[in-house]
């Protein structure tokens, strides 16, 4: 991935080794409190929100953001070429549009550290589909994270009883979120193609703008221009924060993060964001936590360790 540009930002340079090291640190620290805090703080929006009306304004928001931060790396805004036009189109769709409409759908029903949960086997879903489609050799040690994942992961979208699965009782909700996961393997397989040609920053400064002109028609047919008026201030405030804290802030702190130390140890921060979504959730939330939640947890993040590990 070419991040240089990223970490060539002018307002993220320091000065000493190690106080630079200790920045990197704590910004991957809070990149990854920053993505736990989106399954409190979108549980939160849709209470009030439609699910296209709440991905709209979040990627409005982390797209004027975006486009910000390219301007200051780059002095200028530089434009795609029209053959990664397209690239870009579905990764806008897929990245954007589906996973979070999908998102803020599942959100309305799952609770937030449960649904923290099915989403953290992302990479294991990613790091399978990638041996399927593009030939990613598969070891012992990853193909065992990969089971132990999808176990815990069944455990946390069962409740506790995987065999409820089988006979086809899944909730809408959690549904919604199990198409979350395919949206991001699909938008993480085609970033393979577009981070050949562009910086991981334009690509998703792109991505979140061609995926926002998605979710527009979408926004608009579900009411958002007479609803955002009767919006409540911590709606606003949780949209402000999954637009610029999460969305657009978390992605560049953890962009420099790789350039710093590189993709292995800054994406071992990763596994902090199930993990700060279940407990920011039952500080802010008060949601519960049972037998289901913490098996299924240790089983989901074990596997994602021992799969990146691998």
């Amino acid at each position: 991935m070419q991040a240089g540009a990223i970490g060539a930002l002018p307002f993220m340079s320091t000065d000493s080794k190690s106080g630079s090291l200790t920045a990197i640190y704590l910004k991957l620290v809070l990149s990854a409190v920053f993505w736990g805090g989106t399954f409190v703080a979108g549980r939160m929006v849709s209470q009030e929100a439609g699910p296209f009306s709440a991905a709209f304004l979040r990627f409005t928001v982390a797209s004027f953001f975006l486009f910000l931060f390219v301007l200051r790396s780059h002095g200028s805004i530089p434009l795609p070429e029209r053959r990664e036009f397209f690239r870009l189109l579905l990764l806008g769709l897929t990245g954007v549009f589906a996973y979070n409409s999908f998102f803020f759908s599942g959100l309305q029903t799952v609770p937030a550290g449960r649904a923290s949960l099915i989403i953290a086997a992302n990479p294991v879903f990613i790091a399978l589909f990638a041996a399927l489609l593009y030939r990613e050799r598969l070891g012992f040690l990853k193909i065992f994270g990969i089971c132990l994942s999808i176990a815990g992961a069944a455990t946390v979208i069962s409740r506790g009883d995987p065999a409820a699965l089988l006979k086809g009782q899944l909730g809408l909700g959690e549904l919604y979120i199990l198409c979350c996961v395919a949206s991001w393997v699909a938008y993480s397989l085609l970033g393979k193609a577009a981070l050949k040609d562009l910086s991981p920053l334009l690509a998703v400064t792109y991505a979140c703008a061609l995926g926002t002109l998605l979710l527009f028609p979408a926004a608009l047919n579900e009411g958002v221009a007479t609803a955002v008026s009767g919006y409540s201030a911590t709606v606003w405030a949780c949209l402000f924060f999954l637009g610029f804290f999460a969305s657009a802030l978390a992605f560049i702190w953890y962009y420099e993060g790789i350039r710093a130390i590189g993709a292995s140890r800054a994406g071992a921060f990763l596994n902090l964001v199930p993990l700060s979504a279940v407990l920011l959730a039952f500080l802010i939330l008060q949601e519960g936590l049972d037998s289901s939640l913490v098996l299924g947890a240790a089983g989901t993040i074990s596997g994602v360790y021992l799969t990146n590990r691998a």
